[in-house]
């Protein structure tokens, strides 16, 4: 089964609780799917907090630690938090459980200056894929990882050109941003992508939703006046699911951070079982995903845009 979760948003923003089975259709390529499986956010989630912590967010690091405390305060009683910040390195600083007191502690332990000397720049999507496959590794249920970051990224070399998310030539080893999102996909994490830079004036959650279905990344939007490292956080959202989010554009670190609570906590999971013309199986490799909710006008559904099939292991 292929799992899918989405949030389901009304024009004001606000998530939209109360749906059935019946109010969505799911479609895999283009295929309408049968929905053989549906939940309503019953089952707990899990959420780790990836804060960055690297020199370039010093200013906003109290910021920050205010907003990952209002996100801890914000989550329902049985859903659980795990916190992991980052530098050129990452470091776990707390497990998935719902101890709300250990997570404030662990929050309390974020140190930009105490990481001054972990050179190496700011890793921001090794610090998204070690999450993804260490710490989701045999989790269930809704997932998702809240990013707080600036965005710009030292590691992975990303350009405007989208040949720099893919393996380098001799260097086919290196992480990429397609491995990233191949992760996150393979697991169904949503990303709350949490930028501490202004929101570029074109970049709206109208905009954003209106050019869903096709990659962000392209040399034309330094003329939009979306920085690159912006650019790659908003494709990151667009590809795994959920949504982007500034921080410095909310009247309150708390309200924004109980709406990605509110979010989470309306959010659908839908699943379905890949078949094509003649029973034949999905082929390995990416498949795009489109999922509608009808009878509701005004309403949006985020989810990720793709799932992948791996090839068969060689016996």
């Amino acid at each position: 089964m292929v799992p899918v979760t989405c949030i389901v948003s009304a024009s004001d923003g606000e998530a939209v609780p109360g749906l059935r089975r019946s109010d969505f259709r799911m479609y895999d390529d283009g295929i309408a799917q049968p929905i053989a499986y549906f939940d309503a956010s019953t089952q707990p989630a899990s959420v780790a907090l990836v804060i960055d912590a690297s020199p370039s967010v010093l200013p906003d690091s109290d910021q920050m630690k205010e907003a990952a405390d209002a996100l801890v305060d914000s989550l329902a009683p049985l859903d659980q938090a795990a916190l992991v910040d980052f530098s050129a390195h990452t470091y776990l600083l707390e497990p998935f459980s719902d101890n709300r007191v250990a997570m404030r502690r662990a929050v309390e332990r974020i140190d930009v200056r105490a990481l001054f000397g972990d050179t190496g720049g700011s890793n921001i999507y090794e610090a998204v894929y070690l999450a993804a496959e260490k710490l989701f590794a045999g989790r269930t249920g809704r997932k998702a990882i809240v990013l707080l970051t600036d965005g710009q990224d030292s590691g992975l070399g990303l350009t405007l050109d989208p040949r720099s998310e893919s393996p380098h030539p001799g260097d086919e080893n290196r992480l990429t941003f397609d491995d990233v999102v191949r992760a996150l996909a393979s697991q169904d994490i949503q990303v709350f992508a949490v930028s501490t830079e202004n929101r570029p004036r074109i970049m709206t959650q109208a905009w954003l939703a209106a050019n869903a279905d096709t990659s962000f990344i392209s040399p034309n939007v330094l003329a939009l006046g979306i920085p690159a490292y912006t650019d790659y956080l908003a494709e990151l959202v667009r590809r795994a699911g959920g949504q982007l989010y500034f921080l410095n554009e909310s009247s309150t670190v708390a309200g924004t951070f109980q709406q990605i609570a509110e979010k989470i906590r309306a959010e659908y999971t839908l699943g379905f079982y890949p078949s094509r013309a003649g029973g034949v199986s999905a082929a390995p490799g990416w498949h795009s995903l489109r999922v509608e909710v009808v009878g509701h006008v005004g309403v949006t559904a985020s989810h990720r845009a793709a799932y992948y099939v791996a090839r068969p292991s060689s016996p």
